[in-house]
C-alpha cells in the first residue's frame, strides 16, 4: 500500500473488501460469543460500577462528597460490581452466584455510595443482576427417538 492509497483510504473513509469481510466475520463471531452468555446483564452491572465510581469521586466546589468509612466503600463497591459483571460474562456457568451478589451489592450501594450513585447506578446494577440471574443458555434441539422406543 503506497502513501497515496493510505491517505485516500484514511481521508475518504474507503474500506477494502478484505477489511470489510474480516469486520463482518468479527461481528458475527462477537454476536455468537455474546449470545452464549449473559452479556447485557454483565454490561449493565459494569456500567453501574463505573457510574458509582465516578459519583463517589464527585467534587462540588471545595466539598468532596464521599459516604462510608472514609470513602473506602465508595471505591470497593464499584470495583466489585465491575468485577462481577466481567466474571458473569466470562463464566456463565456461575451466573446465578454472580448475579445475586451483584444485586445485593447494588442494593447496598444505596447506603454505601452516595445514594447508590444517585439512584442511577443502583438501578443499573439491580436490573443487570436480575438479567444475569434470569439468563438461560439455549438448549440443543433433542434428537427424535425412533417410533418403536416411544411409550
Amino acid at each position: 500500500m503506497s502513501i497515496g492509497n493510505f491517505a485516500d483510504h484514511v481521508l475518504n473513509g474507503r474500506s477494502y473488501p478484505k477489511n470489510k469481510a474480516s469486520r463482518e466475520e468479527n461481528r458475527a463471531a462477537f454476536r455468537a460469543w455474546s449470545i452464549q452468555r449473559p452479556f447485557v446483564g454483565g454490561a449493565l452491572v459494569i456500567l453501574a460500577g463505573i457510574e458509582m465510581f465516578f459519583s463517589g469521586q464527585l467534587d462540588i466546589g471545595h466539598i468532596h462528597v464521599q459516604v462510608g468509612v472514609e470513602g473506602f466503600q465508595a471505591t470497593v463497591i464499584p470495583i466489585a460490581l465491575v468485577l462481577l459483571g466481567i466474571l458473569a460474562m466470562l463464566m456463565p456457568a456461575h451466573r446465578i452466584f454472580y448475579g445475586v451478589i451483584a444485586l445485593v451489592i447494588a442494593v447496598y450501594s444505596l447506603i454505601g455510595v452516595n445514594l447508590g450513585g444517585f439512584f442511577v447506578g443502583m438501578l443499573l446494577g439491580s436490573v443487570g443482576g436480575i438479567l444475569i440471574v434470569s439468563w438461560m443458555p439455549k438448549k440443543a434441539p433433542a434428537e427424535p427417538r425412533p417410533l418403536d422406543l416411544r411409550r
